[in-house]
């Protein structure tokens, strides 16, 4: 059987044009919906491929993404802080979300402080049922209600528990992740902020957008001091010996923004401000694959211990499609400080073999 083919301009065009009237013709009364969003663009990335076919997803694949993704902001924010009084942020118009007091109720249960450990724990398995009802009973019924009606451009029901994304989403979604990510939290962003009820929590805050969607200042630490111990107090890039080091998103966190503990590498601060949100030339990424097919299972141990998400087959798989729409758009890579070059057709054989 044929595979249906790439979305023409015309039907790319569509795509954003419906994406832009989602956002300003939806009701958004919470914020589940950013979260669909973000999840949908996650799995398209990590599951799918730059052709026109459809993608299944179980809604329980989607309820263990919203688990992820509301983790951390089931602790309280403001913690430390004198001009705000330490709460949950409210992601509701109405009362706290369903997904958030659930994720409270199992952490004061069962103890879990990272979200990779509660999926150990013998009650996940009943947060998880709980998370994907919401999720099939609120924005899976809702996302795509807009301008007064229902547009069910993205996806359609595929049978009990699961979805499917239609045909030639899954290709989009690749080619403008940056883009609906940056919408999705963007919007998340200024819904929290615009609720009265978080306005004491939040105080003069500035550092909300990390809080929401990045890993903490404690697990980046951990994450380094591991890295350090496995290989060195070295910078990843140039090679040089370092004392205070960053850790870097290899593949850069503005083009994929998920804290994926095997893209996490070692390197001096210059090193990390000049490649900056460029990908890497042909010696650091065939380096870092060497890396991760030697030491795939320390850096799991060591994300582990940072609360990470740990996937190593995934995080490849986030590379080859970065470099692969990288090639599609002539983007040049970062060799050192000032020196970059074409990012070409041979970048691909790196994955190839993967």
């Amino acid at each position: 059987m044929s595979r249906p083919p790439i979305p023409s301009a015309e039907e790319q065009l569509r795509f954003l044009t419906n994406i832009q009237r989602l956002f300003a013709e939806g009701d958004f009364t919470a914020t589940y919906k950013f979260a669909l969003l973000i999840a949908f663009a996650d799995l398209a990335v990590e599951l799918g491929a730059d052709d026109g076919q459809v993608l299944e997803l179980t809604i329980r694949q989607i309820g263990d993404r919203f688990i992820q993704m509301y983790w951390r902001q089931s602790i309280p924010f403001g913690t430390g802080r004198t001009d705000a009084v330490p709460g949950v942020l409210i992601q509701n118009n109405g009362p706290q979300t369903a997904v958030v007091s659930a994720i409270e109720a199992f952490r004061i249960k069962s103890g879990s402080i990272t979200y990779q450990l509660a999926r150990t724990h013998p009650a996940y398995k009943a947060l998880l049922t709980t998370v994907t009802a919401t999720v099939s009973a609120h924005p899976l019924n809702f996302l795509q209600n807009f301008g007064g009606m229902t547009n069910e451009f993205l996806y359609e029901r595929a049978g009990p528990g699961k979805v499917r994304l239609k045909t030639g989403v899954v290709y989009c979604l690749r080619r403008f992740y940056p883009l609906v990510q940056q919408l999705a939290r963007s919007h998340w962003l200024g819904h929290i902020k615009g609720n009265r009820r978080n306005h004491s929590i939040l105080g003069e805050a500035d550092d909300l957008e990390n809080f929401l969607f990045a890993a903490s200042r404690h697990s980046l630490m951990i994450m380094g001091d591991g890295l350090r111990k496995l290989h060195g107090a070295k910078c990843f890039y140039c090679g040089q010996a370092l004392t205070a080091g960053d850790v870097d998103h290899f593949i850069p966190f503005s083009q994929y923004p998920r804290d994926l503990a095997h893209n996490f590498v070692l390197a001096h601060p210059a090193c990390n401000r000049s490649k900056s949100d460029t990908l890497a030339a042909r010696p650091h990424l065939e380096k870092w694959l060497e890396r991760m097919d030697e030491h795939a299972d320390n850096i799991a141990e060591i994300g582990l211990a940072a609360g990470l998400v740990v996937d190593a087959g995934v995080t490849k798989k986030v590379a080859s499609w970065g470099y692969a729409s990288a090639i599609a758009s002539g983007a040049n890579a970062w060799i050192e400080a000032t020196m970059y070059e074409p990012i070409d057709a041979s970048y691909g054989g790196f994955f190839a073999l993967q």
